[in-house]
């Protein structure tokens, strides 16, 4: 018998077909209009902060973490966040956005943004931006710009235009 342990790994470039796939499963095709996907093209992840979940050799859940400008300031864009439909509710999702904000701090970042439901990431220490601090490309919604600050102060004067690097 195979060993169905989780584990949560640091992706590798050999990962992207797979992540691909269950991006598609869990997206669909519409996710590439999206502002996170535009903001996310031609800028590849930091692959030491982005993490995958396999139980056994099964490819169940990933996430990215992707370097941005936040009014010119250095920040990470988290996401896309996808788990595999037949396990989520299980704490994948959680454990690999975890994962990801402790490795950024250990690297030195101050600040990861993303696009995504307060109800969720707020369990994890995420707050809304405030209406109108930060401009992202394309139609957001506001209520689901959402922040955590890896270093004390890491929001603190972090205004403007969410940009490439």
């Amino acid at each position: 018998m195979s060993d169905l342990t989780l584990a949560i790994v640091p992706q590798q470039p050999a990962d992207q077909a797979a992540i691909e796939r269950l991006d598609e499963r869990v997206f669909g095709p519409g996710r590439f209009a999206r502002s996170a996907y535009r903001l996310r093209e031609g800028v590849p992840a930091d692959l030491s902060l982005s993490y995958v979940a396999r139980v056994g050799r099964l490819l169940v859940g990933a996430n990215r973490m992707t370097p941005i400008n936040c009014g010119g300031k250095p920040a990470l864009l988290l996401g896309p966040l996808s788990v595999e439909p037949a396990f989520r509710n299980a704490g994948i999702g959680e454990t690999l956005v975890m994962k990801s904000l402790e490795a950024a701090r250990a690297a030195g970042h101050s600040l990861v943004i993303l696009v995504g439901d307060m109800s969720y990431y707020g369990k994890m220490g995420f707050k809304p931006v405030p209406e109108g601090r930060l401009v992202f490309p394309g139609p957001v919604d506001p209520e689901r710009l959402l922040y955590f600050a890896l270093a004390e102060n890491g929001f603190e004067g972090v205004s403007g235009r969410v940009t490439r690097p």
